[in-house]
């Protein structure tokens, strides 16, 4: 299972990368290893606002619906489009090309709430 040690994580399997005060988030190798072959990504939040925890979106399994949710605050800037069209992308490079969505972090000390690389791994086991 590949776990990045430069990204934080949350115990619902999001990942999130920080750039100053912009976040990109995704789900986990270990998330989409468990969904299986992704076949649509949802997002309609972009322009808004949302509280750590909140849903953002959602993603499609052959076999099932997940919710994605928040790992921080923070106003949704950008949807990855090319995930329409290829939803894929999140089985095949989930740290990549499979990121999810850009935000602009409203709260720079709810990154201290989430999980380092190692606590990630211990979690999935």
């Amino acid at each position: 299972m590949n776990v990045p040690a430069n990204l934080k994580y949350t115990k619902e399997h999001e990942w999130i990368h920080i750039d100053g005060e912009i976040a990109t988030i995704g789900i986990t190798d270990f998330a989409q290893s468990e969904l299986g072959d992704i076949v649509f990504v949802e997002i309609e939040t972009v322009g808004e606002t949302l509280s750590k925890d909140e849903v953002f979106g959602s993603v499609e399994a052959v076999k099932t619906v997940s919710d994605l949710f928040m790992p921080v605050s923070g106003e949704i800037l950008e949807f990855n489009e090319a995930l329409e069209g290829n939803p894929e992308g999140v089985n095949n490079d989930p740290y990549g090309q499979g990121w999810m969505i850009k935000v602009k972090v409203s709260d720079l000390a709810e990154l201290n709430e989430l999980l380092d690389a190692s606590a990630y791994e211990a979690l999935i086991g």
